[in-house]
Order: structure tokens, then sequence, then C-alpha cells
């Protein structure tokens, strides 16, 4: 397709350690190459296990043309389907939570379990067989307490990230949480500038100083953050290894995902104007309050924070060319009572106003990248590894996506 090879003509002359060429941020045919190359083939993050704590609870996104139901089922597995009726098309649910005993088509009623099997379609006649007009299934993994789904016919390998992130995830005990409160904006930005906002720090202290009290604007901790280097970190690490947390550096062989255990400034033990905890109840085992901030990042739609006493996990969903919604999943043990535990201002104060932030500086960022006067600038290597990291990421993937060469094991 002439689309496909102008991206590939894109990257091939894209400068090593430089931002993308304006076109790969502002062409919607750009994007459209985007949506089947990387959100369409790779496994996305869709939502926290325990936003879905009962049968029958469920949550609908749209991910470009693909609407996806996620539900708990009657045996307590999450699965995921396409959100189409088999009988005429129309969509079951609308986008957002939802709970119901039986996933019910509001056109003709046609009734689905749970389990995705029809149930119910009135009229069909004799030679009708209800076994063969069931749900479509969505691949639909379990990462930890962190539900990702694909749309691939095949999906990408998983097991890594699933064996990687139970075992760091384990002390925070995310099968006794719950959410505590959900938050989307939506960023008129392309969402591979809001990624690359994510994985730098170098604008925090410009832009961010209510996180700047407790996040650490080190560039080994917000880069590429292997902290070997960095005496802080490695002290860090240490402690919490040896208080049975695990923290220690992993990363894919293709860079997609990342795990690592961070220090907060000081004293700090969350995120909040102080550096005081933002819930009374720690999460889990954690063995104290201080361990800092675990961060795990999966290309191309999550990063997120596990503390001692609150988890945030952070979802990216491109709408269009230049609009991307960002949701923001703050998770507190399921015991935690508001008004008793935790106020709800205190736990959420930090990152509200950080997405803000983080909204008015890509939107500026796409804004200036639309004259056609931008071109492609330098990244510092010091400060914005980690942008290096997923821009590489992306270029690479893309390209043998494109070329049909093979690609890394997610492993």
């Amino acid at each position: 397709m002439l689309k496909d090879s102008d991206m590939l003509s894109h990257l091939m002359r894209r400068k090593p350690n430089h931002s993308l060429p304006r076109d790969v941020y502002v062409d919607p045919a750009m994007h459209d190459v985007d949506m089947h190359h990387i959100w369409y083939s790779d496994w996305i993050f869709a939502t926290p296990a325990c936003a879905l704590p009962k049968a029958g609870n469920h949550i609908a996104l749209q991910i470009g043309d693909y609407g996806v139901i996620i539900v708990r089922g009657n045996d307590g597995v999450i699965r995921a389907f396409h959100n189409a009726c088999r009988h005429r098309g129309s969509r079951l649910c609308k986008p957002g939570m939802g709970s119901a005993p039986k996933l019910v088509c509001p056109y003709h009623q046609w009734t689905y379990d749970l389990d995705g099997k029809l149930l119910w379609a009135r009229e069909m006649g004799d030679d009708f067989d209800p076994s063969q007009h069931g749900l479509k299934t969505v691949h639909c993994r379990d990462a930890g307490g962190m539900i990702f789904i694909c749309l691939a016919d095949e999906a990408p390998a998983f097991d890594k990230v699933e064996e990687n992130t139970k075992r760091y995830f384990a002390p925070h005990g995310l099968d006794n949480c719950k959410v505590a409160h959900t938050s989307s904006i939506v960023e008129q930005a392309n969402w591979k500038l809001v990624m690359e906002n994510n994985r730098e720090c170098y604008h925090c202290s410009g832009s961010h100083p209510a996180l700047c009290v407790t996040f650490d604007d080190n560039p080994n901790i917000a880069g590429n953050g292997d902290g070997i280097a960095d005496p802080v970190i490695e002290k860090h690490l240490q402690r919490c290894e040896d208080a049975g947390l695990p923290s220690r550096f992993v990363i894919a062989p293709d860079s997609q995902w990342r795990l690592v255990r961070v220090p907060l400034l000081g004293k700090s033990v969350s995120y909040t104007m102080d550096g005081g905890p933002s819930c009374e109840k720690t999460l889990g085992t954690v063995p104290f309050r201080d361990a800092g901030s675990l961060l795990f990042f999966h290309y191309p739609n999550t990063w997120n924070h596990f503390l001692s006493d609150v988890v945030m996990m952070f979802r990216m969903l491109p709408i269009s060319t230049t609009e991307t919604e960002v949701t923001t999943f703050w998770i507190v043990r399921k015991d935690a009572e508001e008004g008793v535990d935790y106020e709800m201002e205190r736990l959420t104060d930090v990152w509200t106003h950080t997405n803000d932030e983080d909204r008015a500086i890509v939107e500026e960022n796409q804004k200036g990248i639309n004259s056609p006067a931008y071109e492609p600038g330098p990244y510092s290597t010091v400060q914005e590894s980690g942008v290096i990291q997923f821009v590489d990421w992306y270029a690479d993937t893309m390209t043998r996506r494109l070329t049909g060469r093979k690609l890394f094991a997610a492993e």
C-alpha cells in the first residue's frame, strides 16, 4: 500500500536521536498506518482487573475502528469480546463502565452469557445454531492485575510480560484492591507526543511544581532508568531487594516494556503535596512506607506507578491523528475508606495537576509541529534517553512490520 511505503520512507530518512518527521505526527494516512501496525497488532492495556470486581462488571473501549467489551464472567475469569452483536452488528455496550448479568443487544435483544455464548435469539428458525453465533473473542491476558488485550488474529508473545509483572506487582496485592477514582482527559495531540512527554523529565522542573515535591527529575530515574551508575538508586534497589521487594531494572529485548523501582525525594513516601502518605493503609505486603515507586511502562499505551499506599495506572488511547485520551486509575486497598483512610483530594491532587500540565505541554508541542516550518530536532542523550528509547522502539517495530522482517519476541 502507498501509505505503508510512505511511512517506511519517512522512517528510513529519520535522523538518529532526533524527533520524527512531521508527517508521522500530523498526517491522517500515517496515523492509519500506526493503527494497523501498532494498535491493532500489539498488546494494549485496557483496565485494572480490580475495576471489574464482580461477575457482570464490564468496560467497553473504542480502539480505532474496533469496539471491545472486557467483562468478568461468573467463573471469575476476565474475557474480552468484539463489541458487535452477531445478528446485524449493533453495538452491545456504549463506551464506559457497566454491570449486567447478561450482555443484551439493545436492537433485537439477542442475549449473550458473560462467556460470550449466545443464549437467546427470538424466532430464528429451526435450522439456526446458536453455538455458531457467540461473540467474537479478543485476546485477553491478566498481567499481575493489569488486563491487556490484543486485536490481532495472532497475538505477540506475552508470557515474559505476565511472568515479570506478576512477580513485581505481587507485594502490592492488587487482588485486594479497588479503584478509588478514575479520570479521563483528551489531549489534542498525536499519541506518540503523549508518550514522548511521559518518557522524560527534562520538562518537569519547569512544568510540574506539585510532582517535583516528591518525584526526582534525575535523568537516571526518568529516562532509560537502570540506575546502575547512580549510588542513590543502587542503595534503594538493594534495600528493597533485601526486604523481598522485586525492584531491579528489567527490560524487554526490544525495549517494549520495563520495570524498575526508584526512590522518591528525601523522606517522601507518596505523591502528595507534602510527601506524606496519601492513604493510611499500606498495600499488600510492601515492607516499608518509603519503598519509592515501581515504574512500569508497556508501549504503546501505558505507564504506571506502584507505591506503598497507592497504585496509579495510566491508559492512553488514540482518538484521531491529533486527539488522544489519557485515563488515570487511582487504586487503594479494598478496605480503605474515603474520609477515614484517605481524602480524595489528597489522593489525586498531584497527578490531577500533572496530567493537566502535561496536556498543555503536548498540545503546544502538537501546534508547533503542525507548522510546515517544523523540522526534527535533536534529543538530549542525557535528559531524553527514555524518549530516544521509545522513538527507536516505534521506528524499529514499524519498520520490521512494514518489511516483514522477524519481530523480537515480547520477552
